[in-house]
């Protein structure tokens, strides 16, 4: 089985949660998100407004009582059009715990198994247990096999940055 075929979990409603993908006007929201979060990485407003408007097509929100509430960034690599890269994965405090980060992935790979997605890229720094745990649960959920490499070290960044390993899914 390969990441993009359907979970057995479902990824819309029973606790009403809508995944779609991002418009213009959730830009804002998205910043606040990764802001909030206090561990991501934080691009610049205007970045997200272009995230929104250039690759909503390979991204998702979570929306609760229509507020955003949850985001996934990524896009296809032009080098590799079979592999989705995932840049960011967000969700509000006040909605952790409830499986949206999971639901959000598989809802994007589902979404995107007609255009021919058959594999996941992300990166994950060493000591981010939880995004560990939340690509491997997603891997096992679609009975797929996970992958790790080293990818960039703390010596590629400019600005003190911790390595990141490279995660491939599929």
């Amino acid at each position: 089985m390969t990441p993009v075929q359907k979970s057995a979990n479902p990824t819309t409603a029973p606790d009403a949660v809508l995944f779609r993908s991002p418009e213009i006007t959730d830009g804002v929201r998205l910043w606040e998100i990764a802001r909030n979060t206090e561990v991501l990485d934080l691009n610049s407003s205007y970045a997200y407004l272009l995230w929104c408007r250039d690759f909503s097509r390979s991204s998702v929100v979570a929306v609760v009582d229509e507020r955003v509430v949850g985001f996934v960034t990524g896009f296809i690599r032009p080098e590799s059009p079979a592999t989705l890269f995932v840049w960011q994965v967000a969700v509000d405090a006040d909605q952790r715990g409830k499986g949206i980060a999971g639901r959000m992935l598989s809802a994007l790979l589902d979404r995107l198994a007609p255009e021919g997605i058959t594999h996941l890229e992300t990166t994950i720094s060493p000591d981010n247990e939880a995004s560990i745990a939340l690509f491997t649960a997603l891997a096992r959920r679609r009975d797929t096999a996970i992958n790790k490499q080293d990818l960039f070290s703390p010596n590629d960044f400019p600005d003190g940055h911790e390595a990141e390993d490279l995660y491939t899914i599929g």
